[in-house]
């Protein structure tokens, strides 16, 4: 009797507390414990009958889509982490006849929205694999979040406690936390890019992250800034002497006199307009931006550089919707697929690619078609043990090659006034290269497994690293150790990027997620959840307040630092986005992609209606695809807008896809 009251007052508590969920894992355990008969058929198997996972699934899959259509598309986001603990359990129980049974009747179901995770999951033949298995370890290691609106989490309990299924049960308490959206309104199906996330074994990891402050203006005093007023204080200067001009010649001209002068006037400042010479309306779009103080020592820049970067500025082609950007675009030939990665330079004078051989070559682009040079005569000094370079041999080579990696060239970067750059290989290493010697300067180590990424810092003198081993790190040119490591990805490390004030890195990884990590402490503020694939690129808007990142199923997504909340995805690519880039006022947004396609996008009216909406608790609208411009076969491996808003891209011809 005394068991009794106490169960009693138990549930009684847990009713009162609204946990309903440990109220019913209660009433199975005491049902399972009790000796009268259960009509279920579900609880009259034994606990090693296999085909509990089935029935339990199936039964689970029959509900949900039979459910109404207004919550239908909620409540089958829990199908697939019930499908894939199913599969798991079945193998490591040994059932591998019942467990690939099982996987191939029912993979349908997730084909579309998950196909990478059940291609590798398809290959386990024995629960050793599911132990060897990354992808497996992360899905028994941390919890899946889903989003559900109040109603539909109510229908899931109903449910449950009515058929009393034991194995959905066990896997929903163990492996799965659901967050309320909305009281009673379901989400929009188109919202449904994070809903369904792996997110770690704490329920609030993501939320108590994106709670931090982030500062996401630009550098205060920066030398763009400076030459951008130095720029707009001389155009007014001379705006003002022509005023003066132009009513000395009022006086003096005719009445027909004027009417010519005013024309021809109105007709010049169209033209610059349409050139884009004229960037005051630039230099007030950027100046909207907060101002924002380096956490780093930044390097001082020769005058020589700002003198590059006031000229650039003042010739600066205006870009949005309608004053689309050319595009440079240049094709690697006959690399027989040994081209890894490509870079070009802030000018698009060089250009670098990375080979599977372990070499690394940049192309001249003023020497393209000029006679080739017969000399190959190196410094004075040599070079060390495992380091050559060489330029044109027996004018055969219209490149210089840089040797010194010991594998394959994952990764290069030029420095952002391109007098050095960076190669990252499988060896573990980084390299630093001078574009003027022709020579290696340093070798850094420290990653432990091949590095994928590698970037300067916007102002140069610092980069990032990104890894294998799951960390990215910060280093100096004149330092061989890190500075800063960040750790806490769940898988790889694939793609890193600085943010513009140099007082964070952004990272993309394996585990489908993008962190924001700051660069003084080392610490991630920001997660941002919802690519369902691998996140292969990265990019920064001007002002530092948007990132766009893209992922292995063609997908990218614009994020809101100060918030952290995804602005807007965008579809369009069929197959990896490898490179992103935004435009200097940040009006567009450029993706390039392994479907050999660079797409244009309309980033200014999005971020626009973000603004205005915000307020009112709306969502934004998808951006606008402006353009896509398809090469004949060449998958696009990098694009870059130059300080003129020219669009360089490149990438290497793919006999394969003819």
């Amino acid at each position: 009797m005394e068991d009794e009251e106490m169960e009693k007052k138990v549930q009684q508590y847990l009713q009162r507390k609204g946990f309903r969920l440990t109220e019913l894992a209660l009433q199975e355990e005491r049902n399972r414990l009790s000796t009268s008969a259960v009509s279920d058929v579900t609880l009259a198997r034994s606990d090693n009958d296999p085909g509990r996972y089935h029935d339990g699934y199936s039964r689970l899959r029959t509900w949900a889509y039979s459910s109404l259509d207004q919550y239908k598309h909620e409540l089958l986001r829990v199908l697939y982490p019930v499908f894939i603990h199913c599969f798991m359990d079945l193998v490591t129980e040994g059932h591998m006849q019942e467990a690939r049974s099982f996987f191939h009747k029912f993979r349908e179901d997730h084909e579309v929205m998950h196909s990478r995770d059940l291609q590798k999951l398809e290959a386990v033949l024995s629960s050793s694999h599911l132990e060897e298995m990354e992808l497996a370890r992360s899905l028994r290691q941390n919890k899946f979040k889903i989003k559900l609106c109040e109603y539909s989490y109510e229908l899931l309990l109903q449910y449950l406690q009515k058929t009393q299924a034991l194995v959905v049960l066990g896997v929903i308490n163990e492996h799965i936390t659901f967050e309320a959206v909305s009281p009673g309104q379901p989400s929009l199906i188109s919202d449904d890019a994070d809903v369904v996330a792996l997110i770690g074994t704490s329920k609030d990891l993501a939320k108590q992250i994106n709670q931090k402050e982030v500062h996401w203006g630009e550098l205060e005093d920066s030398v763009e800034e400076r030459m951008e007023k130095a720029l707009a204080e001389s155009d007014k200067v001379e705006a003002e002497s022509k005023d003066a001009g132009t009513e000395d010649n009022k006086k003096r001209n005719a009445e027909g006199g004027k009417q010519g002068a005013s024309l021809k006037k109105s007709k010049k400042d169209k033209l610059v307009g349409a050139t884009g010479k004229n960037i005051r309306t630039e230099t007030s779009m950027v100046s909207v931006a907060p101002r924002v103080k380096p956490e780093l020592t930044l390097p001082t820049t020769p005058v020589e550089v700002e003198q590059s970067i006031l000229e650039d500025l003042r010739n600066r082609a205006q870009l949005n919707s309608v004053a689309l950007p050319s595009v440079s675009f240049y094709t690697f030939l006959n690399t027989h697929n040994g081209l890894n990665c490509s870079s070009i330079s802030h000018d698009g004078s060089l250009v670098v690619g990375g080979f599977s051989d372990s070499s690394v070559k940049v192309w001249d682009m003023s020497k393209i078609g000029q006679p080739a040079k017969t000399s190959s005569s190196q410094g004075d000094n040599g070079s060390s043990q495992g380091e050559r370079m060489s330029t044109i041999d027996e004018g055969k080579r219209p490149y210089t090659l840089f040797q010194g990696h010991s594998g394959p060239v994952y990764s290069a970067a030029f420095s952002p006034f391109g007098d050095f750059l960076l190669s990252s290989s499988s060896d573990s290493t980084i390299r630093l290269w001078s574009t003027k010697l022709n020579a290696n300067l340093v070798c850094y180590k420290g990653h432990n497994y091949p590095v994928w990424d590698v970037q300067f810092s916007p102002v140069g003198h610092y980069f990032a690293s990104a890894s294998h081993d799951r960390t990215a790190r910060i280093w100096s040119m004149d330092k061989i150790q890190p500075l800063r490591i960040m750790a806490g990805h769940l898988s790889d490390v694939d793609c890193v990027q600085w943010h513009v004030n140099c007082n964070y890195i952004a990272t993309g990884s394996s585990d489908k997620t993008v962190r924001l990590w700051d660069v003084q402490s080392g610490e991630c503020i920001r997660m941002f959840i919802g690519h369902r694939s691998m996140v292969l690129s990265l990019a920064m808007s001007p002002d530092g307040r948007y990132m766009a990142s893209g992922d292995e199923d063609g997908t990218i997504m614009i994020w809101d630092l100060s918030t952290g909340r995804c602005v807007s995805p965008l579809l369009g690519h069929s197959s990896c986005v490898w490179t992103l880039a935004f435009s200097c006022e940040g009006a567009l947004l450029a993706s390039g992609s392994a479907d050999c396609t660079v797409k244009l996008w309309d980033v200014a009216s999005s971020t626009k209606a973000l603004k205005t909406e915000d307020t009112k608790g709306g969502t934004a609208n998808r951006l606008r695809l402006l353009k896509a411009l398809p090469t004949k076969s060449t998958p696009v491996y990098s694009l870059r807008f130059s300080r003129r808003n020219l669009l360089f891209a490149s990438g290497a011809l793919s006999l394969n896809t003819l």
